[in-house]
């Protein structure tokens, strides 16, 4: 099976947002080991939409999150500048308007990847299986939750081969003890507050 011209022009999205982002890197090491897994994702996207049915609008999400992430991973996540952007594009500053005091890029990456993998995994789930939606939708929030936490592991399995310092800009915890925890909290909830609309699509 081929892709059809929208998911050619979701995938061209992406791969541009990949390859803008390794201009003149800031972080080359840390966000090598980021990009790895953005890598690894887009190759089996690929595979798997040509190997599988998949929607256009789930394809278009897990092309958009890939991209996000990109632009993450080429700040490390905690040194995304969105509130100088804002400022500049807007005149309206996040940080001050919410009272953040770390920089929350990281939280919107984990939410998003709840929200954006969440119709993929379920309609493919309930395609593959021949299931309802409703069972479908309840093992693929659990997906969602297990790999979110098997992120996590991977995250400290590899923060522990680096110093200090490297592993500090490669988790992005910025001093807080439950990074890990709020990033398996918001995936969770990203991926529930899809499955209303995912319920009144496929019901």
């Amino acid at each position: 099976m081929t892709l059809n011209p929208i998911k050619k022009l979701s995938l061209l999205f992406a791969v541009s947002v990949f390859v803008t982002t390794w201009i003149h890197p800031r972080w080359p090491l840390e966000q090598g080991l980021h990009s790895s897994l953005t890598l690894v994702g887009l190759i089996w996207l690929v595979w798997h939409t040509k190997k599988y049915s998949m929607k256009n609008w789930d394809f278009f999400l897990v092309c958009f999150f890939i991209s996000i992430h990109c632009i993450a991973a080429r700040w490390l996540y905690s040194n995304v500048p969105y509130d100088e952007w804002c400022k500049t594009l807007f005149n309206w500053s996040p940080q001050q308007a919410f009272g953040f005091e770390r920089n929350h890029f990281d939280r919107l990456i984990h939410f998003l990847y709840g929200i954006c993998f969440m119709p993929a995994v379920a309609n493919f789930i309930r395609v593959k299986n021949n299931i309802r939606i409703g069972s479908a939708l309840a093992i693929a929030l659990m997906l969602i939750m297990c790999s979110s936490l098997v992120y996590e592991w991977a995250e400290w399995a590899i923060a522990v081969m680096l110093s200090p310092e490297q592993a500090e800009a490669y988790n992005g915890q910025q001093g807080d003890v439950w990074d890990a925890h709020m990033d398996m909290l918001l995936a969770t909830l990203g991926a529930l507050l899809a499955i209303p609309f995912l319920k009144k699509t496929n019901g």
